[in-house]
């Protein structure tokens, strides 16, 4: 017997051995050891795809940002990190919930395949009832993700979301948190959030209604307005956030107790209120040194509209009845 012969048999009778301890009564435990080793390979490896995946977006924006300052915007990209870790966390949660369920089911039926039939009944019954118990949360999960992956809103936007309007402090995929003016924290779902206005993407317009005595020059209050609002866009300190000239889109409405002159600035978003506070302290002293003086508060009704088509409306205040004054002779007008 040659040696390469001797080697063969050795190897059979190895591997013959290893069969037989595999069908002995370590069988089941080693297949469930193994079950569970190759499912965690499977989730180190996966993880390991998705932090890898979420890190090269992550510095990629940041080599964009660093790389060319004019063109690139750092409010994009912090918004491209946030929805790229948002969307790495998603994603994490749900290959390790997959991985959990399939590695369940194996070592269920591996130790006792005769109850993988009534296991697999339980499990529909199972999902059956938690479909119609956890609709709404599959609802705010899917509603949350496209939120997030179209870039509807942002951490730091200031959002109107139908329920409260405030500044989102956190985006998850089930809650958004949203702290208003007052201080309040809401916690909205995203399944309830059936429109969304965001205050903080792109540009903003200032629109300011101002309301002149009928008899006023309208010609000089309208070219005094827009110098008042272009010497402010010239200014050093309000120039980055004006983005265009101003403009006066002329008269609103007519009443009998005043005319409305609209003024509108195109402005950075989240340079809005900013902007028009200001504007409007210069327009006052402006109107003063013009002699201007504005009709009072509870004769004039301003209906504007910042957002959609604007609609000014003037109501004149009304008059009140005329007292009947007595006569020496008893008699009353």
């Amino acid at each position: 017997m040659t040696v390469l012969q001797l080697a063969a048999n050795g190897w059979s009778d190895f591997w013959d051995g290893v069969a037989a301890f595999l069908k002995g009564p370590w069988a089941i435990p080693l297949r469930v050891l193994l079950i569970l080793l190759v499912a965690f390979v499977i989730r180190l490896i996966l993880q390991f795809v998705i932090r890898r995946v979420v890190s090269r977006v992550v510095n990629g924006a940041k080599r964009i940002e660093n790389r060319d300052e004019s063109r690139s915007s750092p409010i994009a990209a912090v918004r491209i990190v946030q929805r790229t870790k948002a969307l790495g966390g998603v994603l994490s949660s749900a290959v390790t919930t997959v991985i959990v369920i399939v590695t369940i089911v194996l070592v269920i039926a591996t130790i006792s395949p005769a109850a993988s039939g009534a296991f697999s009944l339980i499990t529909a019954a199972l999902g059956a009832g938690l479909g119609f118990g956890a609709q709404n949360i599959v609802k705010d999960v899917l509603n949350g993700l496209a939120m997030v992956g179209e870039d509807q809103l942002g951490v730091g936007d200031v959002v109107d979301t139908g329920f409260a309007t405030g500044v989102v402090e956190q985006v998850g995929i089930r809650i958004t948190r949203l702290r208003d003016v007052n201080g309040t924290l809401w916690y909205v779902r995203n399944g309830e959030i059936l429109r969304l206005g965001n205050l903080s993407q792109g540009w903003a317009r200032v629109i300011i209604d101002l309301a002149v005595p009928y008899d006023t020059d309208i010609e000089t209050v309208q070219k005094t307005m827009l110098d008042t609002a272009t010497a402010m866009q010239q200014d050093a300190r309000w120039k980055p956030v004006i983005l265009e000239r101003p403009e006066v889109w002329g008269i609103e409405s007519v009443s009998a107790e005043a005319i409305v002159i609209r003024l509108v600035v195109k402005t950075r978003a989240g340079g809005k209120d900013d902007v028009a506070r200001e504007l409007r302290g210069r327009l006052k002293a402006a109107l003063d040194a013009l002699g201007v003086k504005l009709p009072a508060l509870n004769s004039i009704l301003l209906n504007t509209y910042e957002r959609g088509i604007p609609k000014p409306s003037s109501t004149p205040a009304a008059k009140p009845a005329a007292k009947p004054t007595s006569r020496p002779g008893g008699s009353a007008k």
